[in-house]
């Protein structure tokens, strides 16, 4: 079992549309990962589709990846790309389960946003988790 020192929550940044399956060739055909950016996502109706074991390392915040979880909704843009907290309900409660979960397994991890991270530039999760989990 690795160290996991985070929780990252993020955002797909794509239409609440989007398929994981093409999100997932994104990462490889466009990125040239090998592994998942998450190692959750989270559908609008809120399953949870699990992409990578919590023992391995997934590409959600570069320099950050070997202890952190990453776990994602699908979403967090508007139709012209801007950042927007667009979780449905379903997704908004399976994600504080998972958090739950995990911080249940990892009393001492920081939850908080992808956008949190130092040197981070983006809006990712589209939304203050470090705030709105932080009694978690």
């Amino acid at each position: 079992m690795r160290k996991i020192k985070y929780i990252a929550v993020h955002c797909t940044a794509t239409p609440q549309t989007t398929s994981i399956d093409s999100i997932k060739n994104y990462w490889k055909t466009n990125l040239g990962w090998k592994m998942p950016g998450y190692h959750f996502i989270i559908k609008p109706d809120g399953e949870v589709v699990k992409l990578l074991s919590v023992d391995e390392v997934s590409n959600g915040v570069k320099g950050f990846n070997s202890e952190t979880i990453n776990i994602s909704y699908i979403g967090g843009v508007d139709a012209k790309n801007q950042p927007i907290d667009n979780r449905t309900p379903a997704q908004k409660a399976t994600l504080l389960k998972l958090l739950k979960e995990f911080r249940a397994k990892f009393p001492n991890a920081i939850i908080q946003g992808h956008r949190d991270f130092p040197n981070v530039k983006k809006a990712c999760p589209s939304f203050d988790a470090k705030n709105e989990y932080k009694n978690v």
